[in-house]
């Protein structure tokens, strides 16, 4: 069952103000089939090295999860990412633009299960892997 008030539009006026929102996360799509988000990637997402920080890859996966969660969800029910396991590939620098497309795996009454794989815009490259288990709230 799908919660169609759960859209980019409303994640783009709800985002502002939060972690998600302040690092510049994107939510483009949400669908039946998957969820689709968007980072450009500036200093707010670097490490001290110069890369992309693995909580960045976290963080912008598990956005992307929740907003495919929230979607699948029954009236009146809320979640928690109570797992997660993020994989990184390759390094992310400045100007790099991620796209990050959500599947879920497993829509349960009690959990789902996501997978978000992340790749570089410009060349196609997967750049991180992201699993997490999703504990729905009622």
């Amino acid at each position: 069952m799908a919660n169609d008030r759960i859209t980019p539009e409303l994640a783009r006026t709800a985002l502002p103000g939060s972690l998600p929102g302040d690092l510049g996360f994107d939510v483009i799509e949400i669908g039946e089939e998957r969820t689709v988000g968007r980072v450009e990637v500036d200093a707010r997402h670097l490490h001290p090295g110069g890369y992309v920080h693995g909580g960045v890859w976290t963080a912008f996966a598990d956005t992307v999860a929740a907003w495919g969660t929230m979607h699948r969800l029954q009236p009146g029910a809320n979640f928690t990412t109570v797992e997660l396991k993020t994989n990184v590939f390759a390094a992310g620098r400045t100007g790099d633009v991620l796209i990050g497309v959500g599947e879920a795996l497993h829509v349960g009454a009690r959990t789902q299960v996501w997978e978000v794989r992340i790749r570089r815009e410009a060349d196609d490259r997967l750049m991180a892997n992201f699993i997490c288990t999703q504990m729905i709230l009622t």
